[in-house]
């Protein structure tokens, strides 16, 4: 297990707003250096969001897209562990396997497993939130997608459904960020147990506030990019803020020392 000689308050360090730009080259070089099994390991994850959404809108609950797609944005950092890996052997000089990226989660099971599965639970939650939201502004209707962009942007109705939906799905989000922007690659990293390493992700955002909203937009305006493209952009957009994430959290987080056996 890790040897935390740093007390975990003085284990943040400071960052400036010219950092997160850093940590997106340097996912780049990553991306590039294992582009192959970069792109390969998202491929499931982007053709399982097509389907998703292509089957919401086959099961006429058109409602649920948008805050489907929102949802991305929660479950992400979970299914960037294998860029994590990637960029974790990279960094080490190591060689990287598609299989390795696959099985990174065997690194620390128990605590990756348990972040992966509140990820899931807050997603349910926003579903959930995103469902009685809808039900409370459009009671006994059943819209169609342009139905529900027209009364979203051209009704009384809608403008208050789109405000208090945004402003939920916002809260989820950035929740979700506070607390697995540094906690879930630490959890690779270091084989962190989960409460110290969600502590250390809620203090480095604290403490780095403009940084780290800067990287929530960056995260944002990219893989919104990449959703644009009917998903196939996102082939490259998740693997690139995959691989700068590990780097924010090698950039954020002061390391300690590691027993052989953890390496």
């Amino acid at each position: 297990m890790t040897e935390t000689h740093i007390p975990l308050d003085r284990r943040v360090r400071l960052v400036s707003t010219v950092e997160p730009w850093r940590w997106l080259v340097a996912g780049w070089h990553d991306l590039r250096a294992n582009r192959m099994r970069s792109l390969l390991y998202s491929l499931p994850f982007v053709l399982f969001g097509y389907v998703s959404t292509v089957g919401l809108y086959l099961a006429g609950w058109h409602y649920l897209i948008w805050p489907a797609l929102a949802g991305f944005f929660i479950l992400a950092p979970a299914f960037a562990v294998g860029f994590y890996e990637a960029s974790r052997r990279l960094e080490r000089g190591e060689a990287v396997t598609l299989r390795q990226m696959v099985l990174a989660w065997r690194r620390n099971p128990s605590r990756i497993f348990g972040a992966g599965l509140t990820l899931c639970f807050f997603m349910i939650l926003w579903l959930r939130s995103a469902s009685l939201i809808y039900a409370i502004n459009f009671p006994y209707q059943m819209l169609s997608l342009q139905g529900i962009v027209n009364q979203t942007f051209f009704s009384a109705d809608g403008a208050s459904f789109f405000a208090v939906g945004t402003v939920i799905g916002a809260a989820f989000a950035v929740t979700a960020f506070l607390l697995t922007v540094v906690s879930l690659p630490m959890l690779l990293g270091e084989k962190s147990d989960l409460l110290p390493a969600i502590f250390l992700s809620i203090l480095a955002v604290s403490r780095n506030s403009r940084a780290m909203a800067l990287w929530a937009a960056i995260i944002v305006v990219i893989t919104a990019a990449g959703m644009a493209t009917a998903f196939a952009g996102l082939v490259i957009t998740m693997p690139l803020l995959g691989h700068a994430s590990w780097h924010a959290y090698r950039s954020v987080i002061e390391p300690t020392a590691v027993h052989p056996s953890d390496r």
